[in-house]
């Protein structure tokens, strides 16, 4: 089966859509990458997206726009995605969305909201559309995240020691796999989401990120800063947990810079570029890991990685990248397989990482043009997914 992948992370800067050959071969989902399309936000729909995420307030005219300009946003990246990675002949989508809220209260997560409505996606391309992926796990209990934590343990079952799968999106994301016991996920803290606002916060909206690391690469970490972001009550709960940028808003480094003191701009950027590696480290240290396999477009800030690796010391660090998938598409993919697993009537969560009471199968269908048709029930769940690399 071919499938397209589509996620927008919350960084909320671009559209990815990553397209595979997958398979079901006995108990092995055997994935082929066939490429990876992105392209950026329209200047104007990422604009309103910012202007309505919280704590701002919006409307309910407001969301409606963004739930259909999200919508069209990613129906002509997936129409682009078949025509150039699928000639013209995919067979299903998995549409994660725009996360733009997730409703925790007292530790509990108490529902999830992702625009992006998929008929604009199925009209567009004449396929079946899996989405909404997340709400089914909060259903049951669960965090409703990391979804991709399934992927992972699939991907990862067998490798020697402990291995920690490391996102390193808008929030930093990881999935611990070991021969011993259930995988564990869950997310650390902010990874690009708070060094992106600090850019933005600096330098008066001129920039929206630190290209390349530059501004951190300047600077030095300023230690009493760090320590009071490190005082978020966030990093200190135990797993399972999931966040989203909600815990870390600009106005927070701004109360911390209050109480510090003038910071040179680029030290800002450093020390918010370290508290990112300092939470992943923590976060891999308590786990017991002993490697860490990074994906997500965190992994192309060498500040961020240079810190990370420092960090981490003797925890070696690899990229996605040595694994046969990519390190910009590896989460595009990974929701192009729980849509694969969705349409074979498959349950996609991994109930000791999301924290659900049972497996669920995920989302909600939207056929395309051609219909449906819905798998008969009974197949054995798989245990493993291999990268095929051609």
């Amino acid at each position: 089966m071919r499938v397209i992948g589509l996620v927008s992370g919350t960084s909320h800067d671009a559209v990815d859509a990553a397209a595979a050959d997958l398979v079901l071969d006995g108990d092995t989902v055997v994935l082929a990458p066939l490429g990876l399309v992105s392209e950026a936000y329209p200047e104007a729909l990422r604009s309103a997206l910012s202007a309505a995420l919280p704590p701002a307030a919006t409307t309910m005219r407001d969301v409606c726009a963004l739930d259909t300009r999200i919508g069209q946003a990613f129906a002509a990246l997936a129409a682009r995605a078949d025509r150039e990675l699928c000639e013209g002949r995919a067979d299903l989508i998995g549409f994660h969305g725009q996360t733009v809220y997730h409703w925790t209260e007292g530790g509990e997560v108490r529902g999830t909201l992702q625009l992006g409505q998929p008929a604009w996606v199925a009209e567009a391309t004449g396929c079946p559309v899996v989405s909404d992926l997340r709400t089914r796990d909060v259903a049951a209990g669960g965090q409703g995240a990391p979804l991709v934590s399934l992927v992972d343990a699939l991907w990862l079952r067998g490798r020697p020691g402990v291995c920690a799968a490391l996102h390193l999106g808008g929030t930093a994301t990881i999935t611990v796999v070991s021969g011993v016991g259930d995988p564990l996920a869950f997310d650390t803290g902010p990874a690009n989401a708070l060094i992106d606002a600090a850019a933005r916060e600096l330098t008066g909206g001129g920039l929206d990120h630190d290209a390349d690391g530059t501004m951190a690469a300047r600077g030095t970490v300023h230690e009493p800063l760090l320590e009071r972001l490190l005082a978020e009550p966030y990093y200190a709960r135990p797993a399972p947990k999931t966040t989203g940028k909600e815990p870390f808003p600009a106005a927070c480094l701004r109360a911390a810079l209050a109480a510090t003191g003038p910071v040179p701009d680029d030290d800002v950027v450093a020390t918010v570029t370290g508290l990112a590696a300092r939470t992943v480290a923590d976060a891999v240290r308590k786990v017991h890991a002993t490697e860490v396999i990074a994906s997500g477009g965190g992994t192309r800030n060498p500040s961020l990685m240079g810190a990370l690796r420092r960090e981490l010391g003797p925890i070696a660090l690899r990229t996605s990248d040595d694994l046969g998938l990519p390190v910009a598409a590896k989460e595009a993919h990974a929701f192009a397989v729980l849509a694969f697993l969705t349409a074979h009537g498959l349950a996609g969560t991994v109930p000791s990482c999301t924290g659900a009471r049972h497996p669920s199968v995920l989302g909600s269908i939207t056929p395309g043009r051609r219909g449906l048709g819905l798998p008969a029930a009974g197949r054995p769940a798989p245990t493993r997914l291999e990268v095929f690399r051609r």
